[in-house]
């Protein structure tokens, strides 16, 4: 993918954001991650049923790669089980980390193959990520 094909999905993604705006529903595992270093402040919420994603909300305060990689997780994760969804993040986070993913398992969220040219933005590209794992792990437990 080219760098001005990832550059277009990126800004598509932090002007027109998927499913932002939380519907604070009983059924729904909300989770917070939040930057030390920037503004960056994600809010989730995360419908999961019989181990499927069946809907994921967000909202909060972000620079443009953190809300989009948030919009581009959720369109990436819904629908798909947590072992598919924990895959993806491995790779994902294998890829913003510089180590060995493979690229076809990560679908829309490869625009951020280069991100690691850039130290600083890699929390950013990750923090919603690490809301999902959250997640997760509340799922898990309460099962």
């Amino acid at each position: 993918m080219d760098n001005d094909l990832k550059r277009s999905i990126i800004l598509e993604n932090y002007q027109n954001p998927k499913n932002r705006g939380l519907l604070n529903k009983e059924d729904y595992i909300k989770t917070n991650t939040n930057s030390d270093s920037c503004i960056d402040e994600i809010n989730l919420e995360v419908k999961i049923e019989d181990g499927v994603i069946k809907d994921i909300r967000f909202d909060g305060e972000a620079c443009a790669i953190c809300t989009s990689a948030t919009s581009i997780m959720i369109e990436t994760l819904i629908g798909k089980n947590l072992e598919e969804a924990k895959e993806i993040f491995d790779n994902y986070q294998n890829m913003i980390e510089e180590k060995h993913f493979d690229e076809e398992k990560l679908e829309s969220a490869i625009v951020y193959s280069d991100i690691s040219k850039q130290p600083n933005r890699k929390k950013c590209a990750l923090l919603p990520w690490w809301g999902i794992e959250k997640a997760f792990i509340e799922y898990e437990k309460n099962k």
